[in-house]
């Protein structure tokens, strides 16, 4: 068997688990391929690596190739997204002295936690973000502003590393957070922070984390990529079996990966989350998915949805941009390179985000694929189709 190295940027999060589980259970081994993991410090340092050749893949949030295409964020260097890495996984956060001004709230309602948040912030509020182009500040950005009772509030982001969220709250930097677990639920155990809201309950199937590597690489070493699209399918398909739980927990709690008590990591992988120190427990199904629903299927139609965000956030032409994103995410690649795994592939590359209400079948290679639902909190729905771009 022909072997291959590739060394892969990650950052400790439960939803690095495809890639973890990837090298420690053998899956990259099995098929040749040495699968070398590096734990970064923050998302810069992710990026950074990958564009300089350091790394030749990387766990990246989702809108970060997206801003690279754009231009934005000071990179020259442009990536392709070959997979969706997870789907959600995302919690919204306040601090003990904000939550106990909070009456009322519903955990799986964004829409009136948003008017309760509302009727205590007063004029500012401060939101610890990961990185200025995440889904975090999509989702936030999204939320907030369609929550009428949120106009006139002064609102001003900070850019804090997952890990150090719970520190940033506890020296009364910032009033409420969104993170990536198991950082919210340690916020919740270190310093009495409280939950308020999954960022599922805002977008049911939001890309979270994308597999990348630099503009061109796979289209090069296409052996190498496709060892590395299969090792993380199959990773997927163990981690998302209810079966697997323990063994993944025991294996992401390791020093060398996410540093903390498997509990933690347990509340996200089964959607059984403490949301504050009372240990009042909610159950969000589906709270971080890695398989089913083509959760791993670069869909177009969810970066060109991250695009028209950031687009209108920082004054480009909506369409352009839209069409940019959709070519780095790259379905081609993905049915290309996996069309020996035995993989049900969607018959399309887009779908309308946010029109399903319900688990629909959808035409797939091998007719067997049904898509999770998929619905805004606004009930908005996005069409990609509907933007034309002039250039």
């Amino acid at each position: 068997m022909k072997t291959f190295s590739i060394d892969c940027g990650f950052m400790p999060l439960v939803d690095a688990a495809p890639l973890i589980v990837a090298k420690e259970l053998g899956f990259a081994r099995n098929l040749g391929l040495d699968l070398r993991l590096h734990k970064m410090p923050n998302w810069s340092a992710v990026r950074d690596k990958l564009a300089i050749g350091e790394f030749q893949a990387a766990q990246l949030l989702s809108p970060i190739p997206i801003a690279a295409a754009l231009e934005l964020g000071g990179m020259a260097q442009k990536f392709d997204v070959l997979s969706v890495l997870s789907i959600n996984g995302n919690v919204i956060g306040v601090s003990s002295q904000l939550a106990s001004q909070l009456e009322e709230t519903d955990f799986h309602d964004a829409a009136q936690t948003g008017r309760e948040l509302a009727k205590v912030v007063g004029k500012k509020l401060r939101i610890g973000v990961p990185f200025p182009f995440s889904m975090h500040m999509e989702l936030i950005n999204y939320w907030l502003s369609r929550i009428p009772e949120m106009e006139g509030v002064e609102i001003s982001t900070q850019t804090v590393p997952p890990q150090l969220m719970p520190d940033a709250i506890e020296a009364d930097e910032i009033d409420l957070f969104c993170v990536g677990e198991p950082w919210g639920s340690f916020a919740v155990e270190s310093c009495n922070a409280s939950l308020i809201l999954p960022c599922k309950a805002i977008w049911k199937t939001a890309p979270e984390k994308v597999l990348a590597v630099k503009s061109g690489w796979a289209d090069t070493y296409r052996d190498e990529a496709a060892a590395l699209l299969e090792a993380v399918h199959l990773s997927a398909r163990y981690i998302s079996d209810t079966a697997n739980v323990d063994t993944v927990c025991e294996i992401l709690a390791r020093e060398a990966y996410v540093n903390v008590n498997s509990e933690l990591i347990e509340r996200a992988l089964t959607g059984n989350i403490w949301i504050n120190s009372a240990r009042d427990m909610e159950n969000v199904p589906r709270f971080l998915e890695f398989h089913k629903g083509a959760a791993s299927f670069p869909w177009r139609s969810g970066a060109k949805w991250i695009a028209k965000q950031i687009a209108e956030r920082n004054g480009l032409d909506v369409a352009h941009s839209m069409a940019k994103a959709g070519a780095i995410f790259r379905t081609d690649l993905y049915r290309d390179l996996l069309k020996t795994s035995g993989i049900d592939f969607p018959g399309a590359s887009e779908k309308i985000e946010g029109s399903l209400e319900v688990p629909t079948a959808v035409s797939s290679e091998r007719g067997e694929m049904i898509l999770e639902t998929d619905v805004f909190f606004d009930r908005n729905v996005f069409d990609s189709y509907a933007f034309k771009s002039d250039t």
